[in-house]
């Protein structure tokens, strides 16, 4: 359990909190194997596993982005109402606690939602942390709105994993007049590239199929 600890040494807190992928991995199961799961299930079902997290986790540029972010601007966080949606293990909360919030609703559909709640009950943030667990779309909140949404939205191609939906469905439903989105902006950059190594190894390939047939 001692893996579960948040470290607030900046050196040490992707690490330690990542290690939880060395608990019993039943936690992260989904108990319902029904036929009838949507597409959406699905989606949220890939989340329940402790490997993605980890992965995300692990990227330090990312997490630690977010955390410098909170850290350094504590004074938007102080004593403020937090909505995390999307929260996985809970990482983005326990910065947002840290960092002085009066609370945070940490929403999570997957079954990693028990996780986060055992990681925030380790590391004694259970009265300033609530974790739901179901979608952002379908739940209620214990409060009418938020000052603060915070979420780690982006995906590969930056909009993939179709998560802006909820985040903005959020903001329209939750967020204060006054209320912030952290990050509220983001920028694509693409650019044509060719490598003719592997252009030249999948036509040759493809002329060697042609020859055979």
């Amino acid at each position: 359990m001692n893996h579960l600890r948040f470290q607030d040494a900046d050196d040490e807190v992707i690490e330690d909190v990542a290690e939880t992928s060395n608990l019993d991995q039943s936690m992260c199961d989904d108990p319902d194997d029904s036929d009838d799961k949507t597409s959406a299930d699905y989606y949220f079902d890939s989340y329940s596993h402790f490997g993605i997290h980890e992965e995300m986790l692990k990227d330090t540029v990312r997490t630690k982005t977010y955390q410098s972010v909170i850290y350094q601007n504590k004074f938007l966080f102080k004593d403020k109402i937090v909505l995390d949606v999307g929260a996985g293990t809970g990482i983005l909360s326990l910065f947002c606690a840290k960092a002085g919030a009066k609370h945070v609703y940490a929403v999570e559909c997957s079954q990693m939602a028990n996780m986060a709640k055992e990681i925030v009950e380790t590391n004694g943030y259970s009265n300033v942390i609530t974790v739901l667990k179901g979608k952002i779309e379908e739940l209620e909140l214990p409060v009418p709105k938020v000052d603060i949404i915070i979420s780690e939205w982006m995906g590969y191609l930056l909009l993939f994993e179709n998560m802006l939906n909820s985040v903005l469905f959020a903001r329209d439903k939750w967020l204060a007049d006054d209320g912030i989105v952290l990050p509220d902006k983001a920028s694509l950059h693409l650019t044509a590239i060719e490598d003719a190594e592997y252009k030249d190894d999948k036509i040759e390939f493809w002329n060697m199929y042609m020859d055979l047939t």
